[in-house]
């Protein structure tokens, strides 16, 4: 970003968004993660300024850095396969603004070796081998099934296309159809709401809480800066603001909903631009240098200020961290970053009975970070992770709860749906990181106890045991009635033991429940085996 700001703007500029960059929380927050946002924006940031270089140099090397940039985009975040689109577009757009067919041409023949480049390398990553494992180890579910149940049936296709042809790797293939899938089937919150899909303006909304307001101020100064700008200037404006636009468009359209870390890419174009306005600001006198001095500071001053919960950053204007759960949750707020801090809390207040429902329980164990607390459900850990739990109808002592599981994002949100419900109202002893909730006290928590033994019913289900599966369900009844999910696994476990007009009662009843608490969340999980158990109940002979 240095490089870029000095060769374009001058070694103020490049100093200036370097600084503005390196403080902003959202960048702290996801920077030090294992994971792919960061390296995905900063390789699109660098595959596009390479190619820019490329652009006004036409040497070979830039040419050849842009394509080995493009593959290494491609092969570290699903998403980096907007960068093609995206320096495609920068072509056409570079040729009409210099109105030259050559322009164009020259453009297009770059643009097919960085594709192909990149098409090459993502081969390399898998060992130039289509199949996903070696020695014919297979992936389950296959493509074919997984790609053909993907919502939108033209991604699907085109990628049944590309793998009947071997285009690109299966495996790499099946991880496109597994961000498609889970676009569609993650909820998500926004406004202080869980929805089954996506909003349209929840980019957007994103944007303008988790930006700093320096930063905010300075886009909204750009025009002053950048006032009379030279052919130079414009070509640079170019290469930084149509990959934005682009980008932000795309992501704005897509109901993937869980985090404004997926804006990433878009931030170092823009820092670039914050950098250029606060230090041309700073030359245009001492009022203005007054201004974009207090900008700079205010950008540290921020970070410092809410340091070391970067993660549940949102600014002044919107009411600061703790206000960002009235509009967004999940990664916005808690990404399960703060064990070190709950461990440092459970320590210094000699905490012995507590109990922890913790949103990245089973992806990291709290065990791990000394934290002994007994295990509170979430989705993911009860039913992906299959971590091992045991939570009666009440619980005692200090409870912590993230703020992702408290907001119901998983689950959703009401009393039929997310079992921490009760705890929303409640004030809470302290907040650890703007993200983990802390309670003192006794709680009836009859859902989450239900949640477990819906489980626990299965696994003996399973392993032959109906009249036992039979016995926890009625008892989670009596713990958590009138619930949609308790009532059909009461029902196939009815079902089990050969009770089918029993079981065809209680299906009815979920199936009315469904109804009433919220089937837009709920519907596409419990709808069809609400169907599959009233079809089997009414069935002659054994039922299933």
């Amino acid at each position: 970003m240095f490089f870029t700001g000095r060769s374009l703007f001058g070694a103020g500029a490049g100093l200036m968004g370097l600084l503005l960059f390196t403080f902003d929380p959202l960048v702290l927050a996801h920077g030090t993660l294992i994971s792919t946002d960061v390296p995905c924006a900063c390789l699109m940031f660098a595959t596009v300024m390479a190619g820019l270089e490329w652009a006004r140099q036409r040497h070979v090397v830039w040419l050849c850095l842009t394509a080995l940039l493009t593959g290494l985009t491609l092969v570290t975040k699903f998403t980096g396969v907007l960068l093609l689109p995206i320096l495609l577009v920068l072509v056409v757009a570079e040729a009409w603004r210099e109105r030259s067919r050559a322009t164009l041409w020259r453009g297009l023949g770059g643009w097919c070796l960085v594709a192909l480049t990149g098409w090459v390398t993502v081969w390399a990553f898998y060992g130039f081998r289509y199949a996903p494992a070696g020695a014919g180890l297979p992936i389950s579910p296959t493509l074919a099934t997984y790609a053909a149940s993907i919502h939108g049936k033209g991604t699907a296709g085109l990628l049944l296309f590309l793998a009947r042809f071997r285009v690109l790797p299966e495996a790499f293939l099946w991880g496109l159809a597994d961000t498609k899938h889970k676009e569609w089937d993650y909820l998500a919150y926004m406004l202080g709401h869980v929805y089954r899909h996506g909003r349209a303006g929840y980019f957007p909304l994103a944007f303008l809480i988790k930006s700093t307001l320096p930063f905010l101020a300075l886009l909204a100064l750009a025009p002053i800066a950048f006032r009379s700008s030279g052919r130079r200037e414009k070509q640079a404006l170019l290469f930084l603001l149509l990959p934005v636009v682009f980008y932000f468009l795309v992501i704005t359209s897509s109901r993937f909903d869980i985090g404004a870390r997926h804006m990433m890419p878009i931030y170092p174009f823009l820092y670039v631009l914050a950098g250029v306005v606060c230090w041309r600001l700073s030359q245009r006198g001492p009022m203005w240098m007054g201004v974009a001095a207090l900008l700079a500071l205010c950008q540290v001053g921020t970070s410092l200020r809410v340091a070391p919960a970067y993660m549940a950053y949102g600014n002044e204007a919107m009411g600061g961290p703790l206000a960002v759960r009235r509009y967004l949750s999940d990664s916005n707020v808690d990404w399960g970053q703060q064990l070190k801090t709950v461990r440092a809390y459970l320590d210094d207040n000699h905490v012995q009975d507590c109990w922890f429902a913790y949103f990245a329980d089973g992806a990291v164990q709290p065990q791990d970070y000394g934290i002994q607390c007994k295990r509170l459900p979430t989705r993911s850990g009860l039913w992906w992770f299959q971590l091992p739990m045991d939570v009666p109808p009440t619980i005692r002592g200090t409870v912590l709860i993230s703020e992702s599981v408290l907001e119901g994002v998983e689950s959703g949100d009401g009393d039929a749906l997310n079992p921490f419900e009760a705890f929303r109202t409640l004030k809470p002893k302290t907040i650890l990181q703007d993200g983990v909730y802390v309670y003192e006290g006794e709680f009836p928590v009859p859902l989450a106890s239900a949640w477990v033994s819906i489980r626990r019913s299965s696994e003996l289900s399973k392993a032959g045991l109906p009249n036992e599966a039979l016995a926890v369900m009625q008892t989670a009844e009596q713990t958590a009635p009138g619930v949609a999910p308790v009532e059909l696994a009461l029902g196939w476990a009815l079902l089990a033991v050969g009770r089918k007009s029993e079981a065809a009662a209680h299906f009815v009843a979920a199936q009315h429940l469904l109804q009433e608490q919220r089937p837009d969340l709920q519907g596409a999980e419990l709808g069809p085996s609400i169907e599959n158990g009233m079809r089997a109940a009414a069935a002659n002979g054994p039922g299933r």
